[in-house]
Order: C-alpha cells, then sequence, then structure tokens
C-alpha cells in the first residue's frame, strides 16, 4: 500500500499520481478524514484504557467510600474502553479497505498519457526481410506438428492448445535457457505453487473481488496466479529479512492462468492471448534505494535473453494510465511479430517499489536497527508467446524453422523440420 508518510505529508503527490492513472483524486481527501478519524477514536481507546489500568492499580490501595467510588467508576470506564475500542476497530477496518484499493504512485520519469502514450526507449535487431510470404506462427506450428489449436478446444475449450513433439521441446528449451541464465546471475531457482489465498493475491496488489482476469476455486477459497509473481511477492510475508542479504533474487518456473476476459474477439489465433501458459519470472527484494537500479538491470537481463533467440525489438516506457495497481513504473520489451507487421509483448518488468511489501509486510532493518519496508520488482525471462516470435522471425520457405543458436543445446535440434 501506499506510504502513510506521503498520504499525510505530501497528499498533493498521491493526488497527481492518482491523475496520471486517470483515477479519482478525491480518494485523498477520503483517506486523510477516514486516518484523522481512526487516529482519534484509537487515541481515545487509549486514554480510556490507560484510566481504566490505573484505576484498577488503585482499588486495592482504597478503601470505604472511596474504594466503592473506585469500583464504580471501573464499571463504567468498562463499557467506555469497550465501545471505545469496537469504534477505533470500525474506523481502521474502513480506513484498510480504502487505502487497499489505492494504487501505487507513479513515478515521476513515467510518460504522461494511457494504453497508446508510451515511449519507445530504443530498438533493436534488424527486422527479418523475406523473399516468399511469410506464415504465422500457428500455420507453422501445425506444419511442425507442434501445435495443436484444435484438440486443445476439444478438450478444454477456446484458448487453450496442446504443444507436441517440437513445440513441446522448444517451450522446455526456452524456459530452462532462461532458468539456467537466472541461475548463472545469481537467482535461486523456484518451482512455485499455482494456487495461493486471497491474502497473497491482494498482497500482491490483485484485486481478487473486482478482478475478472483471475480463477477463483471458490470451494478452497483459493487463486490460480496469472504469474508466480504472486507467490513469490508473498514468499517472505511477514518476515525481517538481513540487511546483508540484500538483494534477494529469485527466478520462480510456473504455469500462469488468466481468464483474458474482456478480450472477446482478440488474438483469438493461435497462442498469443491464451489461458494458460508457462513463465519465467525474476523476482527481487532490496533495498528502496537500489530499487531504480535494480530495475535497470532486470531489463538488461530481459534484453540479454532477447539477443539469445536473435528476435528484433523494441523497449517502450509504459505511460502512467496503463500501469499496474502494484507498478510505479513498467518498461516492456516487444518482438516484431511478421504476420502481423507489428510489435508485441513477451517481457515486462516493473518496480513496485515498497507497495507490496508494506502490504506483505516484508522488511529489512536500516543502519539504525529500524524495520522499513524493502523494495520489490518482477521481470519476464522467458514465456510461451516467445514460441510465436520465434517461429515467426526464424522461419523459411519451406516451412522448417532455424533454432537460434544459443537455443540449440536446450532444444536439442538445429532446425525444426515440417512433419511428413
Amino acid at each position: 500500500m501506499i506510504d502513510l508518510r506521503t498520504l499525510r505529508e505530501d497528499p498533493d503527490r498521491l493526488r497527481a499520481s492518482q491523475r496520471a492513472r486517470g483515477e479519482d483524486d478525491s480518494v485523498v481527501d477520503t483517506l486523510l478524514s477516514l486516518d484523522e478519524r481512526r487516529r482519534s477514536a484509537l487515541s481515545a481507546f487509549e486514554s480510556l484504557r490507560a484510566e481504566q489500568k490505573s484505576i484498577g492499580k488503585s482499588v486495592s490501595k482504597a478503601s470505604g467510600d472511596e474504594r466503592q467510588a473506585l469500583l464504580d467508576r471501573a464499571k463504567d470506564l468498562a463499557a467506555q474502553v469497550k465501545a471505545a475500542e469496537a469504534d477505533a476497530e470500525k474506523a481502521a477496518a474502513e480506513f484498510d479497505v480504502v487505502i487497499e484499493g489505492v494504487p501505487n504512485i507513479v513515478d515521476a520519469a513515467a510518460p504522461a498519457g494511457g494504453e497508446d502514450d508510451y515511449v519507445v526507449l530504443e530498438e533493436i535487431g534488424e527486422k527479418p526481410s523475406f523473399d516468399f510470404t511469410p506464415r504465422d506462427h500457428l500455420e507453422l506450428g501445425e506444419m511442425l506438428g507442434a501445435i495443436d489449436m484444435e484438440r486443445g478446444a476439444k478438450v478444454s475449450g477456446a484458448r487453450f492448445f496442446f504443444l507436441t513433439g517440437v513445440g513441446a521441446r522448444l517451450q522446455l528449451g526456452l524456459l530452462n535457457m532462461g532458468m539456467q541464465q537466472a541461475i548463472e546471475t545469481g537467482f535461486t531457482p523456484m518451482i512455485t505453487p499455482v494456487l495461493v489465498r486471497p491474502e497473497s493475491m491482494q498482497g500482491t496488489g490483485f484485486h481478487v473481488a473486482h478482478d475478472k482476469e483471475i480463477y477463483r476455486l471458490p470451494d478452497d477459497d483459493l487463486y490460480l496466479v496469472g504469474t508466480s509473481e504472486v507467490p513469490l511477492a508473498a514468499y517472505h510475508g511477514d518476515e525481517i529479512l538481513e540487511r546483508g542479504s540484500l538483494p534477494l533474487r529469485y527466478a520462480g518456473w510456473s504455469s500462469c492462468f488468466r481468464r483474458e476476459a474482456g478480450s472477446y474477439g482478440k488474438d483469438t489465433r493461435g497462442i498469443i492471448r491464451v489461458h494458460q501458459f508457462d513463465k519465467v519470472e525474476m523476482f527481487s527484494y532490496c533495498r528502496p534505494e537500489e530499487a531504480d537500479e535494480e530495475h535497470q538491470r532486470l531489463l538488461a537481463w530481459e534484453k540479454e535473453m532477447l539477443a539469445k533467440v536473435e528476435l528484433p525489438y523494441r523497449v517502450i516506457d509504459t505511460a502512467a494510465g496503463d500501469l499496474g495497481t502494484s507498478a510505479a513504473r513498467k518498461f516492456d520489451c516487444e518482438a516484431w511479430i511478421p504476420s502481423q507487421g507489428r510489435y508485441r509483448e513477451v517481457t515486462s518488468t516493473s518496480n513496485c517499489t515498497q507497495f507490496q511489501a508494506r502490504r506483505m509486510r516484508v522488511r529489512y532493518r536500516d543502519e539504525d536497527g529500524k524495520p522499513q519496508a524493502v523494495a520489490t520488482l518482477n521481470g519476464t525471462l522467458a514465456t510461451t508467446r516467445w514460441i510465436v516470435a520465434i517461429l515467426e522471425n526464424h522461419q523459411q520457405a519451406d516451412g522448417s524453422v532455424v533454432v537460434p543458436k544459443a537455443l540449440r543445446p536446450f532444444v536439442g535440434l538445429d532446425v525444426l523440420e515440417p512433419v511428413k
């Protein structure tokens, strides 16, 4: 959640952030009012409780009428303390509901605007030039015996698929290469749960009651994750980390599930927008003052992976109005998709500052020994969608696909050949 000190001392910063996101900035005044009521109710409760304790100590020393008067006052106070405690708890609960719905404060460096107002930071690699009509990834996948959408729909419904033969080998090779790079860079590899409790989802910044993207198992009160960022963010919940251990970096491999609500009619062909996919996700806990540099490191590791699979891509700085709830700033890498003649997102890295850590109560001790919230960051290292770009950019006239050199040891093939 947002920093209470910022709310109290610099509310205009939060108002500006809300406007930049396209959100209602009147919530700031609501929060200030609720915060004042909460603090006043707590102060009243503590004052009455202190008097109650003082009288309790005095009763044993008093006698006669004085003792009776103290007992009568103690009885009176018991009711008042109970009422004051209930009032304080109610005020705190109302405040918590509102503040948990407020997104992270946008980094001042993030571009203004909405989804289409990103800033292109750089374009890397040369777009392929074909002397034949290039096929899209689904046609190639079917020729290679790599993607089976028809049976995926038969078994599970729309937007599900099977990766078969070289398709399965390509995904496993890609994700293994990503995990190997992460390990060599110092990340701890993790196979994470894909079902999490609501507090883990909520703490990461997803609003379980309103987010239509999330699959829920109501009988168990568990949620299927859309990214391993969720279990990794919750991994150190309610812990105080050793200052010297930071940054702590994890690379999580998991299947991911998204309902794709509101995407009816969009990307219905192939595996660009699907309900289930696999991903290797980087996650970092670091000191807040190091978060900006860590963000650049995560982006650099994403670019290193894209270079290994020899894809042309661009890096964009996402506009404030298109940031997720937890992100203060986000960079996306978008690979060139020849069949569409445009770039599509394949990686994303977000600096969530201390927003998630405050919600999850993940802290470290500063130089004075005082507990402080850490900063958290995340970034995609490889995912199923990369197969789309790899097939299309490395295709040949006969439908075969050249496996990028760095990926060959992980796939076990130099060229993917059409099935006979």
